[in-house]
């Protein structure tokens, strides 16, 4: 595999973890199953979760135990082999739950992906917590986010 090839396939992986946080902190989670292969799975075994398929991941949305989440994603690595690869993403999350308890922890995902003809794909995300702190959160969230506006520039 050539270098650039290689700077090319990281910063789409890279780009492909941030739009599943994005997707995840927005509720939105039609897209967040579209970043999986048709067959991918996403393994939650702390919720617990299993989740098979594009249709299970989106399901799950709707029936998720938060009530509001902040994961913040943190580069970790990227092993490429050809058309496949594996890594970890570095997960820092807040949230509250649906019964009124809170969580801050800090996790990692353990990572496949697969490049498709639509880029590059999970095939499986393993979600490890590594520290939870369920402390009552203290302060507020906005039930609904916010929407951004476009600008055109100049």
């Amino acid at each position: 595999m050539s270098a650039p090839q290689a700077i090319a396939d990281r910063v789409e992986i890279e780009a492909l973890r941030a739009e599943f946080s994005d997707a995840a902190m927005m509720n939105d989670y039609e897209r967040l199953a579209s970043l999986f292969t048709p067959d991918g799975a996403l393994r939650m075994p702390d919720i617990p979760a299993e989740l098979a398929g594009r249709e299970a991941i989106r399901v799950f949305g709707g029936n998720r135990p938060a009530a509001f989440l902040v994961q913040n994603s943190h580069p970790g690595t990227i092993y490429l082999d050809g058309d496949t690869a594996h890594g970890r993403t570095l997960i820092q999350e807040i949230g509250r739950g649906r019964d009124g308890g809170s969580i801050l922890n800090f996790a990692i995902y353990h990572d496949r992906y697969l490049r498709t003809e639509d880029g590059w794909k999970f095939t499986e995300r393993v979600y490890e917590v590594r520290y939870l702190d369920t402390t009552p959160l203290n302060g507020s969230f906005r039930e609904e986010p916010a929407q951004a506006s476009e600008t055109a520039s100049a």
